[in-house]
């Protein structure tokens, strides 16, 4: 299958260019311009690659990689962050948003294009794939089953239970802010405010009962996943 490129960009004219590159390099394409278009997009296409601007329509680039990484079901798409910015501090904040490559403009189309392979080779260095089970000491969370146990007693959750639960469980030892995990939990039509994150943390605790204590709260912070 041709790797599935999602090219996000607001400019129509350099969008349709690079489309064109791309689709005579053998890429499969699809277009989005805006950050909201582009989360949609990428949840229904699942591209192999994003190739995203930074400076977008609503949310911005940043954001847009940043709820991606956070949500399970798109986390281990490559993004490459394609922009005008140059200083070395928005490099450097475009890498820290979880984007796997960075290209500043103007740029070779074969240079573009070298890249994005380079980065789709990583893809092919993966022996196993992701897991499908996420076991943290006593909590196991199957992503395929949305099933949860603790030992061998089941747990039934919701949904934003379970997947508050998955934020926290993919990235154990690892601080999330409430906003952090807002990204990752919130439908576009389900209205969430952290104070509801605290609230949720408080009923997922219980019903993990003698597991609820591995997920701490960072006073100021959020919250973590004690493993």
């Amino acid at each position: 299958m041709p790797p599935r490129v999602l090219l996000v960009e607001d400019d129509q004219t350099l969008m349709r260019s690079l489309a064109y590159i791309l689709e005579q390099d053998g890429f499969t394409v699809r277009m989005s311009g805006s950050g909201e278009e582009a989360l949609e997009t990428a949840r229904e296409f699942m591209p192999d690659l994003i190739l995203l601007d930074v400076k977008l329509p609503g949310i911005s680039g940043y954001d847009v990689s940043r709820i991606l990484r956070q949500d399970y079901r798109t986390s281990g798409i490559f993004i490459v962050m394609l922009t005008g910015r140059t200083l070395t501090a928005d490099i450097i904040r475009g890498l820290e948003s979880f984007a796997d490559d960075y290209i500043t403009k103007p740029f070779d189309p074969q240079v573009l294009t070298a890249r994005i392979r380079a980065v789709l080779r990583r893809k092919a260095k993966i022996d196993d794939p992701p897991p499908a089970v996420l076991k943290r000491g006593l909590v196991t969370v199957n992503l395929e089953s949305h099933e949860v146990t603790v030992g061998i007693r089941p747990v039934p959750l919701t949904k934003t239970e379970f997947d508050m639960l998955v934020c926290l469980t993919r990235r154990p030892n690892i601080v999330l802010s409430r906003s952090q995990i807002l990204s990752a939990i919130r439908e576009d039509d389900y209205a969430i405010t952290e104070r509801i994150v605290d609230y949720q943390i408080s009923g997922l605790r219980r019903k993990l009962r003698e597991a609820g204590e591995c997920i701490e709260t960072i006073r100021g912070v959020g919250y973590k996943f004690r493993a």
